[in-house]
């Protein structure tokens, strides 16, 4: 089945954009958001000169035939390179490949070689030397704005057919001097005023749902933006861990949760329950008629109980140490900007330990396919 092509809407290439004129590389935002480095350049530039994003009037009919022409040549340029190498020894063919990943695909390579691919990444592994592992490990530690311990960099050095024990990896961030961001102790929120509700706490810590959407979780930070306090509240889908609304604000109100619902994607029908810990915030008329029209039933945790919102807990300890812990903020903008492109990589990036070492995003594909085949059958 080919691949489909994605497409991106004006309000999207202006969040790269303007994401990119914060401060953030183009080199990060091609990996975390999938982009093309020649897709995000021609953003920037077609802001930079006539403010649209339309084709028609950023390029005429020569630069699109140009364009069109210079992949085409790429393209076969690629092919004979590697052709070039069908008939080298063994040896020689796996070196190809393993030089030439940057810039081809391994599977497209192995296919060409006709070499098998499990072959090729068992001796590529074989063949690493002391200098290419640290380089990895120092790639995937940055890549991951350094909140990755030896365990998650483990995982992520299996995917690239890389097997190495937690004591070497550990043994070479010492060296290197990387050390995850969960070494700073993080600072407990302020206590706020309790919902006496009689609400009953329907979740009672069943937190391993198999059912997306059946239990979504919240609870609010606080992160200074300058010298003012202002308030994160994120979704939190227990299905998959994925954060499937968020919102920021300077005020710790019902209005900020409403905006978090706001964002997520779907039909809001979908959330069988809402659960959160007693906060003032999630008690009042605006959230009771937002539940009600949605058909949204209500869970609240026991009285002076965290551990019943354990998940929201300890995902906000994640967001602190990795995210709000690391950056200073200079505008209500600026911090909405940087928790959009923080909520993208976690779900799209993160890899998680309660999820196998799959990221949300994955780990929710992955039940759809295994929900197809068991139907199919």
């Amino acid at each position: 089945m080919p691949k489909q092509r994605r497409t991106f809407t004006a309000e999207f290439k202006k969040q790269m954009v303007l994401l990119y004129e914060n401060g953030k590389s183009r080199a990060d935002l091609v990996e975390e958001y999938g982009l093309t480095a020649s897709a995000l350049d021609r953003w920037i530039k077609q802001v930079k000169t006539t403010g649209s994003f339309k084709e028609k009037d950023n390029r005429s009919s020569e630069e699109n035939e140009l364009i069109a022409l210079r992949k085409e040549n790429e393209r076969l340029k690629m092919e004979n390179d590697i052709f070039k190498a069908s008939r080298a020894d063994h040896g020689t063919k796996v070196a190809i490949i393993q030089n030439n990943r940057d810039k081809y695909s391994v599977s497209a390579m192995c296919n060409v070689l006709q070499i098998a691919k499990s072959t090729f990444y068992y001796e590529a592994k074989d063949q690493k030397t002391a200098d290419e592992l640290t380089v990895a490990i120092v790639e995937i530690f940055y890549k991951n704005r350094k909140a990755y311990g030896t365990h998650k960099i483990k995982a992520k050095l299996h995917e690239q057919g890389i097997a190495v024990s937690r004591r070497r990896i550990g043994r070479i961030m010492k060296e290197q001097g990387l050390v995850s961001t969960y070494t700073i102790a993080p600072y407990n929120p302020r206590k706020t005023s309790c919902n006496e509700a009689t609400t009953a706490n329907v979740l009672n810590r069943e937190f391993e749902q198999t059912e997306a959407k059946r239990f979504v979780v919240s609870d609010l930070t606080y992160v200074k933006v300058q010298n003012k306090w202002h308030y994160i509240c994120v979704l939190i889908d227990l299905f998959n861990r994925e954060i499937v609304g968020h919102s920021v604000g300077p005020n710790k109100d019902a209005a900020l949760v409403s905006r978090a619902f706001a964002t997520v994607e779907g039909d809001l029908r979908h959330i069988q329950w809402f659960h959160t810990d007693r906060g003032s915030e999630f008690k009042n008329e605006k959230m009771d008629e937002l539940l009600k029209t949605f058909e949204i039933g209500r869970s609240l945790s026991m009285k002076g109980c965290p551990y019943d919102n354990a998940v929201a807990e300890a995902t906000y300890k994640v967001m602190k140490t990795e995210f709000i812990n690391q950056m200073s903020f200079q505008s209500l903008h600026h911090l909405e900007l940087e928790l959009y492109d923080y909520v993208n990589w976690f779900n799209k990036h993160r890899i998680h330990g309660t999820l196998g070492y799959l990221t949300p995003i994955q780990y929710r594909l992955t039940a759809l396919k295994k929900a197809v085949v068991v139907i199919t059958c």
